[in-house]
């Protein structure tokens, strides 16, 4: 089909792996008692692997032709697996305070239920807050994953805190956005 790139492309194959690597990137974490620095640290790694492909995925789809409704429909979906079993198996080692996970879960929770909610209105397009939103909890939860110590703690303790805040901030700088795009959609239509 012209104008459309094919399913099969290095773009969505990115985003597959991304979430291949989820439960084996959930293997390494739990390994022995989920503390050891092996383990922690393979963890890490593929973390990161993850994360580097989510932003490749993204240049090649919008820089290369490579865009398809399978990826965009995918890729948000291999994000929230990782972010969430991510932030899911650190509050289960104790790691990480559940009420972290509960409030970033749930701002993408609601952030998902108002895109479907007003797909058919209008995108609402990703913000450069949302996006760096994104980097500092990748940031945040890598290095929860390492087995930090002492003042290295401290400092993934402090990203983690600017992450929440971003969290909260940018959900409520999408939910007026959805707000505001139903008006104007309101306003146009009659």
């Amino acid at each position: 089909m012209a104008g459309r790139a094919r399913i099969a492309n290095l773009a969505n194959v990115l985003t597959l792996l991304r979430l291949v690597l989820v439960p084996i990137f959930l293997f390494a974490l739990f390994t022995g008692d989920g503390h050891q620095i092996v383990g922690r640290t393979v963890a890490f790694v593929i973390f990161a692997v993850a994360c580097l492909t989510d932003r490749f995925d993204g240049l090649l789809a919008r820089n290369y032709g490579m865009a398809t409704e399978f990826g965009a429909f995918v890729d948000p979906i291999a994000d929230k697996a990782l972010i969430g079993s991510a932030l899911i198996g650190l509050s289960m080692l104790g790691d990480l305070a559940w009420w972290v996970t509960v409030v970033i879960m749930a701002r993408e929770v609601v952030v998902t239920l108002l895109r479907l909610a007003v797909i058919r209105r209008g995108v609402i397009p990703a913000s450069w807050g949302g996006k760096l939103k994104t980097v500092v909890q990748a940031l945040a939860i890598g290095l929860f994953v390492l087995p930090l110590t002492g003042p290295f703690r401290v400092v993934a303790a402090v990203v983690m805190g600017i992450a929440i805040v971003l969290t909260v901030v940018t959900g409520i700088d999408y939910v007026a956005g959805t707000i505001r795009t139903v008006r104007r959609v309101r306003q146009t239509t009659g």
